[in-house]
């Protein structure tokens, strides 16, 4: 088993799938809700440019860079958001959760937290990692605090890490969840959605 490999990963919110080409007009459409494409603070693709960053993102997993999904909804059986792991470390056991987003249609509905229950069962109890990584932009609040809600800690801020795309430096918060605390993040993230109705109950 290697950690570029998609397996299909379900539960009753959400089901992960392995990124293609088939998913690129529902994700379209999806980043086209609100214009989410145009967020400054987080890397979205356009609509336009869809199947362009799909076959990015296929290329890095065959290269063994990157493991990409697309976050499907279960009530609604389109593609809504990707996500991925990325900064594969196999040697050290250890993977980013990142290049991640969401339609605003799917947001605040339980998906990402499912989403990420599914993601890091896989890294922890199937691949054996000892750590799973998160980053994000310093002005993505609701990223951060997203994160923070999963129960990861914040390690620390990497300031001018990147130089963004319009010219303005990236200040990157590093986040990470390690193995010790991953049966109280499991749990914490069950309780979660077991207080969120499922699509259809």
């Amino acid at each position: 088993m290697t950690f570029a490999q998609t397996p299909v990963l379900e539960n009753a919110w959400v089901r992960l799938e392995p990124l293609s080409r088939s998913h690129s007009d529902h994700l379209a459409v999806a980043v086209s809700i609100g214009d989410l494409w145009k967020t400054w603070y987080a890397s979205i693709p356009t609509p336009e440019g869809m199947a362009a960053e799909i076959d990015r993102r296929l290329g890095l997993q065959a290269e063994g860079r990157m493991a990409p999904w697309a976050v499907v909804s279960r009530a609604s059986g389109r593609a809504v958001g990707m996500t991925t792991y990325m900064n594969i470390d196999a040697p050290n056991r250890r993977v980013e959760i990142g290049s991640t987003w969401l339609g605003r249609d799917a947001q605040r509905t339980g998906l990402n937290p499912a989403a990420k229950l599914l993601l890091l069962t896989r890294a922890f109890d199937d691949l054996g990692c000892i750590a799973v990584e998160f980053r994000t932009h310093w002005h993505n609040a609701q990223s951060r605090a997203a994160i923070a809600r999963l129960g990861a800690k914040q390690d620390g801020v990497l300031r001018n890490h990147q130089v963004w795309r319009d010219g303005t430096l990236r200040d990157t918060v590093v986040f990470s969840i390690i193995d010790g605390e991953w049966p109280a993040v499991r749990q914490g993230l069950s309780a979660r959605l077991a207080a969120t109705a499922a699509p259809g109950a």
